[in-house]
């Protein structure tokens, strides 16, 4: 469609395919819906309160600190990097998957789930990277309160991000899959 300039105009509605809809008559499991529930808040929330903190510490001690050869340069933006890949990726999980499996999936489910569990094994990659600058956690005894905190911070994300993706990936997507 072309607006009074001549322009096409390009629509904001969300795409919807009839094999992406849901099976007639599916029920969600209640299992699943305690899951996802467990996820969104457990998980999802708990990222997004999480990662601006420990993005503002990284900052923090790279400024103090940037003389020190075991200072985490680049630490920040690496967090940085991750927050947005999560939220585009958990994002996608609340508008789409979740949806979907609450609807009792769908013939084309299979495809979303494995997008989203490739997008896992670059989270697995960001992890091996966050672990490295931030020197396996370990922190040297005269470090910092703001370093120690940094750290501990550092490990709690990679942790929940771990716990996170394996119950995706092995309890909710695994049904899914051919």
């Amino acid at each position: 469609m072309l607006n009074e300039t001549g322009s096409a105009e390009v629509s904001r509605a969300p795409l919807s395919c009839a094999l992406m809809k849901p099976t007639p008559g599916a029920r969600p499991d209640p299992d699943v819906a305690g899951l996802i529930e467990l996820i969104l808040t457990r998980y999802h929330a708990v990222h997004r309160a999480e990662f601006p903190v420990a993005i503002r510490l990284a900052r923090k001690v790279e400024a103090v600190h940037a003389d020190a050869p075991d200072c985490p340069h680049g630490l920040a933006d690496h967090l940085a990097m991750m927050a947005d890949d999560l939220e585009s990726h958990q994002h996608r999980e609340e508008e789409v998957l979740f949806p979907m499996i609450l609807g009792g999936g769908s013939p084309m489910i299979r495809f979303p789930v494995r997008r989203m569990m490739d997008e896992h094994v670059d989270v697995e990659d960001q992890l091996r990277r966050l672990h490295e600058l931030m020197r396996g956690y370990e922190v040297r005894p005269d470090a910092c309160g703001t370093w120690r905190a940094l750290a501990t911070a550092c490990r709690k994300l990679d942790c929940d991000l771990r716990e996170h993706m394996r119950l995706e990936n092995d309890v909710l997507f695994a049904p899914y899959l051919d």
